[in-house]
């Protein structure tokens, strides 16, 4: 099985006001879609915590060419295509009952020893048996930082709680989109569709923290974008661009 495929239909509380998929919950279906198959091809959860490694998310990429809608029947698929200079990547794409792509994403991920905090090349992530090369997208998702010609503006502190812990004991990393797009305003998410966005994980979020979140809003040629950027103090622990229509 180079290639994992599971057939969804998309749930009201995986749907905003205008009843689209939302950012965050598409990340949500990616990920148990990424852990299964991994499951499969030798390296899942169970496969590295036994060497006291981990799989940690870095990047990811999405493009909405489409977002499906409340009760729509797709189709998730998902891929690994092995290791990218420091990255291992994984592309997504969730195809409609007429085969059209209504989502696509690439992402990279890092594989940890938790004790060192330091990065391994396990070989078995690398063997052909386990890789697809075909890419839904053909760049790996980019780094994002804040714009250095603006203020940022200061939007919310979000004390990290029980509903946004997972289970390796820090916030999961839809949630940091959720947060992301709560910090845009109801305003612009309510009018205006996503079209991509690009986020980055720079350090993890523990229970109890309190984050600081901050915004910088520009309209473009190609859209709106709001990049979003949450703080444990001085440190960026995630950067996002999101593009709206």
């Amino acid at each position: 099985m180079i290639k994992y495929t599971e057939n969804i239909t998309i749930p009201c509380y995986d749907t905003d006001a205008a009843w689209r998929l939302k950012p965050a919950s598409f990340m949500n279906l990616a990920q148990e879609a990424a852990g299964r198959h991994a499951v499969y091809l030798g390296f899942g959860y169970d496969d590295l915590i036994a060497s006291n490694t981990a799989w940690i998310l870095s990047r990811v990429h999405v493009e909405f060419p489409d977002a499906p809608l409340w009760r729509e029947d797709v189709t998730l698929t998902t891929w690994h295509k092995g290791l990218n200079r420091l990255f291992f990547l994984r592309d997504f794409v969730l195809t409609d009952k007429d085969g059209r792509e209504r989502v696509k994403a690439t992402t990279s991920w890092l594989v940890m020893n938790l004790e060192t905090r330091r990065l391994v090349r396990d070989p078995k992530l690398m063997e052909e048996g386990t890789v697809c090369h075909e890419n839904v997208i053909e760049t790996p998702a980019d780094k994002v930082q804040m714009p250095k010609d603006a203020e940022p503006e200061f939007v919310f502190s979000h004390h990290v709680s029980y509903s946004d812990v997972d289970t390796n004991g820090h916030a999961n990393n839809a949630m940091y989109m959720q947060w992301a797009m709560d910090a845009v305003g109801y305003d612009i998410t309510s009018a205006r569709p996503v079209d991509r966005f690009t986020i980055n994980f720079n350090h993890e979020i523990k229970p109890d923290a309190s984050v600081d979140v901050y915004r910088v809003v520009r309209e473009e040629e190609d859209g709106l974008h709001v990049f979003v950027e949450g703080r444990l103090g001085d440190i960026s622990s995630f950067c996002v661009e999101i593009v709206f229509r």
